[in-house]
C-alpha cells in the first residue's frame, strides 16, 4: 500500500508540473492555415489539455480516467495506452539486460578488487571505474558509436548496428531477425552496463573491505574453511546486503540513462518518448512516463526487500 501511495503521489506531481508548465496550445501556432481559436479550444477540450480550463478540473478528469487504466490521449489524438504498450518493452529490455550485466560485473570486480587490495587488479579496476564515473552517459554512448563505426570499417563487416532496434525490411527468418536484434542491442546495452559497472564496483569494494577482516570471517577460517570459501560464503554475502539496498537508487539513475541512450541509438522506448513529449508539450504522455518510472523504482525497491531477506536471516526471523 505504501508503494501504491508513492506511485500515486509521483504521478500526480508529474502531471501537475507538466500541466502547469507545458503549453499544448503552442503546437497550433505554426500550423498553416492556423485553426481558429474556437477550433483549437474544441480540440484541446477533447484531449483534456485546454489551459483555459482550471487545472483542478483537468486533473480531476485525468485522475478519474487513470483510475480505470486510461492515461488519455496525446496531442496528436493517439492513445497513450497503446503508445506505452509499444514502448515499455523496448525500455525494459535495455534496463533489464543493462542492469544485470552492469551490476553483476561491478559486484564481482569490486569484491575481487577488495580481496586484492592495492594490487594491480585493484588499481586498474579503480582507475577504470573512476574514469567511467567522470564521463557523462551521453559521451559514453556516442564514444561506443564511434568505436563501432571504426571496427565496422576496419573489418569490412557490419558487426555492430547502432541505429534503431532492428533493420527494417529484413527478410532473414526467425534466427536472422533474432541475430539482427542482438546486433542492434549490443551497443545501447553496453552503454548502460558500463555506467552500472563503475557505480557497483566502487560500492561493492568498499562494502567488502568493511567485512573482509571481521571476526566471523576469521572464525569461519579457523573452523576449517579455506580463505576463498570464507570470503565467498560469508564475507561477500554480508557485503551484498547494503548493495541490494543501493540497487534501488541506482535503478532510478538507470532510467535516466536510458533517456539519452535511446535517443542516441534511435530506440523508441519510454526514455526517448519523454523527451519527445516535452518538446511537443504532451502533458498526458509526460505523466504516463513518470508513472512508469515510479512503478519501476517501486518494483526495484520491492525486489531489493526480497533479496535483503534472502541474504540476511535476521530479517526473515523478525
Amino acid at each position: 500500500m505504501n508503494y501504491v501511495v508513492l506511485i500515486f503521489l509521483a504521478t500526480t506531481f508529474a502531471y501537475l508540473l507538466a500541466a502547469s508548465t507545458l503549453s499544448p496550445r503552442a503546437n497550433y501556432a505554426e500550423m498553416q492555415p492556423r485553426p481558429s481559436e474556437e477550433q483549437i479550444d474544441a480540440r484541446l477540450d477533447e484531449l483534456n489539455l485546454n489551459d483555459k480550463t482550471p487545472l483542478a478540473e483537468r486533473y480531476a478528469h485525468w485522475i478519474t480516467d487513470v483510475a480505470t487504466g486510461d492515461f488519455g490521449k496525446g496531442v496528436t489524438g493517439s492513445s497513450i495506452n497503446e503508445e506505452m504498450g509499444r514502448r515499455v518493452g523496448v525500455s525494459l529490455r535495455l534496463i533489464f539486460f543493462g542492469t544485470i550485466i552492469g551490476a553483476t560485473s561491478g559486484v564481482l570486480i569490486g569484491a575481487y578488487g577488495a580481496v586484492r587490495q592495492y594490487r594491480l587488479f585493484d588499481r586498474t579496476s579503480t582507475g577504470a571505474a573512476f574514469f567511467v564515473l567522470s564521463v557523462p552517459a551521453v559521451v559514453i554512448a556516442i564514444s561506443l558509436q564511434v568505436i563501432a563505426v571504426a571496427i565496422n570499417e576496419a573489418t569490412g563487416v557490419q558487426i555492430f548496428q547502432y541505429a534503431g532496434e532492428y533493420t527494417t525490411g529484413l527478410d532473414a527468418g526467425f534466427w536472422g531477425h533474432l541475430g539482427n536484434r542482438i546486433q542492434h542491442a549490443i551497443l545501447p546495452t553496453l552503454a548502460l552496463a558500463i555506467g552500472q559497472f563503475a557505480a557497483f564496483s566502487r560500492y561493492q569494494r568498499n562494502m567488502m573491505l568493511d567485512v573482509i577482516g571481521s571476526d566471523f570471517v576469521r572464525t569461519a577460517m579457523a573452523k576449517g574453511l579455506t580463505r576463498r570459501k570464507a570470503l565467498f560464503k560469508h564475507a561477500l554475502r554480508t557485503a551484498l546486503i547494503p548493495t541490494v539496498t543501493y540497487f534501488t537508487f541506482v535503478f532510478g539513475i538507470m532510467l535516466a540513462g536510458t533517456t539519452f541512450t535511446e535517443k542516441i541509438y534511435g530506440w523508441k522506448g519510454m526514455g526517448s518518448w519523454v523527451i519527445d513529449s516535452i518538446v511537443t508539450n504532451d502533458v498526458n504522455a509526460v505523466a504516463a512516463v513518470s508513472c512508469f518510472m515510479a512503478v519501476c523504482v517501486m518494483a526495484a525497491s520491492f525486489f531489493s526487500d526480497i533479496l535483503y531477506a534472502w541474504l540476511d536471516p535476521r530479517v526473515r526471523v523478525s
